[in-house]
């Protein structure tokens, strides 16, 4: 391990702690192998005491009292094990959902959404224990370093910050091999799963291993939560979704509390194989990298989302938001949830979702969630006048032809010169 020690020792920022400056280390701990390693290594290697803090954003199948008896098993002085999922789903996810949030068209940021919160539960832990110090389990590829060390020193820049797994640049069966010399156990057999897997209410991803290979399609083993679609059940379901000011409350007439409506959702749209992303995507450290989605609620609400918006929305404000939404989904993906102008863009997104109340009808069938009936007391639709017959009132087909005249003035002008120009040469 004498690389190893001499890589955690290289310093390249003001925040980044080295042996002598810590006492105590706040460890963000999952109980998968990495954090499990780190835990041991940093009582090791930093003589620190170790406080652990697991986070529970409704990752499936997680039994939490083993993940802290874990930790305390390991040496842990404690381990603070906070429940955020009601905190997850208001403050963060449905900002999100405001926004129609999706970075390069798939991700629907359900990690980077949580990293800020962690992180933030993190400060206050770290404060209530005594901590001096903050460690994660990142790597040096990936987003969620950022995400998590740009809102741990916005949030109080005098926590140092520890990434063992970024300095010590250890393999997985290094890793592995480390656990066994020090009686580590390795929860869920995950020593031979070859995914880097995380997942919450919002939705879960796979990558690493064989999904590298982006000439190969994905494996039947990274599936783990969605059914496929070709094995989804042969008759469509409709579900109907309810918002109020972009708030999704309930689903086929029932209302339901955010996260429990999130959950029924993810529940439905798995069944029917919807929300599977197969995504290139472009890493803000300047990686192309190939992720596994899978996110059954996000496909259903955020799809029922856009379309109701689109129902109430101007053509003006429909033409424009995107680029808003385009936006938001970037700072949020790039780790800036304390950026002033995403502030300044969610108070947009609020203003333009006081009018989102309505019923959206999605049908999931076979992989797919398309919305197939609409109605809202704010719709800027008439079927009298959206038809073909005579109509009046707001709208007189009688003063079409003078519209058309105006509209096309100056494009029938520009027309005109520049071919005047090219019959003159």
């Amino acid at each position: 391990m004498a690389e190893v020690e001499r890589r955690a020792l290289t310093k390249t920022a003001s925040y980044e702690a080295i042996p002598g400056e810590v006492g105590r280390v706040l460890l963000l701990y999952s109980g998968g192998l990495d954090t499990s390693v780190m835990l041991k290594w940093i009582q090791d290697e930093y003589d620190a005491e170790v406080v652990a803090l697991t986070v529970n954003l409704g990752q499936p199948g997680e039994d939490f009292d083993v993940v802290r008896g874990k930790a305390l098993d390991l040496g842990a002085l404690e381990c603070f094990v906070v429940d955020a999922r009601e905190e997850f789903a208001n403050d963060y996810v449905l900002p999100a959902i405001k926004a129609n949030a999706l970075y390069g068209g798939g991700y629907p940021l359900f990690t980077a959404l949580g990293r800020p919160l962690i992180a933030k539960i993190a400060v206050e832990k770290a404060r209530e224990a005594g901590c001096d110090t903050v460690a994660h389990g990142c790597t040096g590829k990936g987003n969620d370093q950022v995400r998590i060390e740009s809102t741990v020193v916005a949030l109080d820049p005098g926590l140092k910050i520890i990434a063992p797994v970024r300095g010590w640049q250890m393999g997985r069966e290094e890793e592995i091999q480390y656990a066994r010399e020090h009686g580590i156990p390795v929860k869920g057999g995950s020593e031979s799963v070859p995914y880097s897997i995380d997942d919450n209410i919002w939705g879960r991803s796979s990558e690493g291993g064989p999904i590298e290979d982006i000439e190969e399609p994905p494996h039947d083993d990274v599936f783990n939560l969605v059914t496929k679609p070709q094995d989804a059940p042969d008759e469509p379901e409709d579900v109907e979704v309810e918002f109020e000011q972009g708030r999704p409350v309930a689903l086929n007439g029932e209302r339901l509390g955010l996260v429990e409506l999130l959950e029924r959702a993810g529940e439905l749209g798995a069944k029917h194989g919807v929300g599977i992303v197969d995504h290139i995507e472009d890493r803000i450290v300047g990686l192309k990298v190939r992720d596994l989605y899978e996110v059954p609620a996000a496909e259903i609400i955020l799809t029922a989302h856009k379309e109701l918006e689109k129902l109430v929305g101007t053509i003006h404000q429909n033409n424009f938001k995107p680029t808003l939404d385009n936006q938001w989904a970037f700072l949020v993906y790039a780790g800036l949830w304390y950026e002033p102008l995403l502030s300044d863009l969610g108070a947009y997104m609020d203003a333009v979702n006081q009018q989102v109340t309505g019923k959206i009808t999605i049908r999931l069938y076979k992989g797919r969630a398309t919305a197939v009936a609409r109605s809202s007391p704010n719709a800027l639709y008439d079927a009298a006048l959206a038809g073909f017959g005579e109509s009046g009132g707001l709208f007189s087909q009688q003063a079409s032809p003078g519209f058309i005249e105006l509209w096309s003035l100056q494009s029938r002008m520009a027309y005109a010169i520049r071919n005047r120009v090219k019959e003159d040469k």
